[in-house]
């Protein structure tokens, strides 16, 4: 799961650095023309034409780049990817994630231990979807059934698939 956390972050970095490339050509080529972008940009936010012209233009005497890297692009250095953190956070996340239900595998007897780790596990998704919508300022009932819901349709799948193929998944 990092490696493709990873491999897709990266995929995004890739993109912001194209994007910020071909950006970085336009202001040197066509200063002017990136101006009116940005002061069109401000004035369909709902600025009067001359103070969108003299805010892009204080922004990009400050700094350019990064003025149309967040207005036009959406880019900035909070939303910025970063591929490594993303694959390391996956990774964690998912170590930490299994450790209970792992846990669950070594005390549970073997009669109860599908249902052991799928009570667990749907208890886990549940703590953890109450968790992000309180956080979020989320409904937290809500967030909780639609973890729980689709966490268990996901465990019926892969054992469907299980079955399907004479192996327990």
């Amino acid at each position: 799961m990092a490696a493709g956390e990873y491999v897709s972050v990266s995929s995004q970095s890739d993109t912001e650095q194209a994007d910020l490339a071909r950006e970085r050509k336009e202001l040197k080529e066509s200063p002017q023309a990136e101006v009116d972008e940005l002061a069109g940009i401000y004035s369909k936010r709902g600025l009067d034409a001359h103070l969108s012209k003299q805010v892009a233009l204080q922004l990009m005497a400050h700094d350019a780049l990064g003025a149309h890297a967040r207005e036009e692009l959406g880019i900035s250095d909070i939303t910025l990817a970063r591929p490594i953190q993303a694959a390391l956070t996956s990774a964690a996340s998912f170590t930490i994630g299994a450790l209970l239900p792992l846990l669950t595998v070594l005390v549970c007897p073997s009669q109860f231990l599908i249902a052991g780790v799928s009570a667990v596990s749907l208890a886990l998704l549940a703590v953890l979807g109450a968790v992000g919508a309180k956080t979020g300022g989320a409904d937290i009932s809500k967030a909780m059934t639609r973890v729980m819901f689709w966490g268990a349709v996901a465990m019926g799948v892969a054992a469907s698939v299980g079955k399907l193929f004479g192996t327990v998944i």
